[in-house]
């Protein structure tokens, strides 16, 4: 008999059942290894559930403490600029949206990849002469998170490792370990603005490694690289034929006294996937639309990452169509001076909360120069009663109502990360309570009563 024959055990007429029996390379047939089995429910979680770990949400869930019921609660831990209403998009923006709407084009499925006329706009707005990008280079995401995702595993193999800035947002660790991936974690020195420990970094590179994390501007740093510290992240990438996945959601969100330097515009032979989207610069995260941004000058990923990335796409169609129709207005007629004031209130109330930290004895803030973050040291040998920066902001919200993010939620213990996104009133408020806070648990260090009493 063929192997691969399927047998209907009739007599000239169909049954009302049809008793169909596989019977494949003389093995025994399905049913009759269905006989052998006692059913049973036996549902369990996948290996891939299993593995997904947030940092954040492991250590915040875990916090059972309540604030004092005497004074509002602030929170500074949560990096959405609408938390407080004081940082509104555009109206131009908003009228982009309700334009799209009011449309009707954009109800039905788009390409996974996004509608071709939107990753035109993106590519025409991001291509400059020294990294020049065209439509073909531009897949749209559902926000900034699900670029990163697809980068990841376009890139890297379960058994294979990527290299993460330390501190570092905790979705790379997230996203890495659900899917296999290994992490290293290369260190920010905050003595030197939290710029990459560049021999760490290299040391960590083996045979196995997939791919290279920048994220500049930085969460949860608040730290921009300079243009000489991005060509020697790129000269060790060059090196060691490493790519990069350049995650530049916060891209151009920098003050005044310094620049942002997008990584593909400093090399021409190192392939980056850089990861942007609407999130932060234009104070929509809900909005839910990102993209990456494909550079491949010498075409070291050739076709099959970029094949690799729309197949990826597939899983989803794509990010939602209203924003992608709205995009065209929203990159060409949101004026400049929306994007200014929101830097110029980030730069105040950096400079604001960095002043006050500063004065606070036992805390070492750490200038940011972009993003929306700026992180605390806080010398734990001065607050002996707390065992760490958990515990050390657990009590922070049971005494003051202030909510800060512990920054063992970025593998950076004994650390916390401020958002300076709330309103000047509130940040005012929040650090006069931190301050109060401290010197009420401030103790002199063994050995240095007389520094204490200067």
């Amino acid at each position: 008999m063929d192997p691969y024959m399927i047998q209907m055990n009739s007599k000239g007429n169909l049954p009302s059942i049809l008793d169909v029996h596989v019977n494949v390379g003389g093995r025994s047939s399905v049913s009759e290894k269905m006989k052998g089995r006692k059913a049973r429910w036996s549902v369990r979680p996948s290996d891939m559930a299993n593995k997904t770990f947030n940092p954040i949400r492991a250590i915040v869930d875990n916090m059972k403490v309540k604030p004092n019921p005497n004074k509002t609660m602030i929170s500074l831990s949560i990096g959405d600029p609408t938390v407080f209403g004081n940082l509104p998009t555009d109206p131009e923006v908003t009228q982009a949206m309700k334009d799209a709407l009011d449309s009707g084009k954009y109800n039905g499925y788009a390409p996974s990849i996004g509608y071709l006329s939107s990753r035109e706009e993106i590519a025409s707005y991001y291509h400059c002469s020294e990294a020049p990008i065209e439509a073909k280079d531009v897949i749209l995401t559902s926000g900034c998170s699900q670029a990163i995702e697809l980068c990841l595993a376009v890139l890297a193999n379960p058994g294979q490792n990527i290299l993460v800035p330390r501190p570092g947002f905790s979705l790379y660790r997230t996203l890495a370990e659900s899917m296999g991936i290994e992490i290293k974690f290369y260190n920010l020195l905050p003595e030197k603005s939290w710029e990459i420990d560049l021999k760490q970094l290299e040391s960590l590179i083996d045979e196995k490694t997939a791919c290279l994390i920048v994220n500049n501007p930085s969460n949860p740093c608040g730290s921009v690289f300079s243009k000489r510290h991005l060509q020697k992240i790129l000269a060790v990438a060059a090196r060691q034929c490493v790519p990069i996945l350049a995650d530049e959601i916060y891209g151009d969100m920098v003050f005044s006294d310094c620049k942002y330097e997008p990584m593909a515009t400093l090399s021409t032979n190192v392939p980056i996937l850089s990861c942007g989207g609407l999130a932060k610069r234009w104070l929509v995260p809900g909005w839910r639309l990102g993209w990456i941004l494909i550079h491949d000058r010498r075409d070291i990923f050739g076709n099959e990452i970029r094949d690799g990335l729309v197949k990826l796409s597939q899983r989803i169609l794509g990010p939602c169509t209203i924003v992608q129709g709205a995009l065209k207005s929203i990159l060409r007629c949101t004026p400049q001076e929306f994007y200014q004031n929101t830097l110029s209130f980030l730069k105040s109330n950096a400079d604001l909360c960095y002043g006050a930290l500063a004065a606070i004895p036992g805390l070492r803030p750490v200038r940011p120069s972009g993003a929306m973050y700026l992180m605390v040291g806080i010398e734990m040998e001065h607050f002996p009663e707390f065992e760490n920066d958990v515990e050390f902001t657990e009590r922070l919200v049971a005494e003051q109502s202030v909510h800060c993010l512990p920054a063992t939620c970025f593998e950076y213990p004994n650390f916390i990360r401020v958002v300076i996104t709330v309103p000047e009133v509130i940040m005012l408020e929040a650090c006069s309570r931190i301050q109060e806070f401290c010197e009420q648990h401030y103790h002199c260090a063994e050995g240095s009563q007389e520094e204490c009493d200067k």
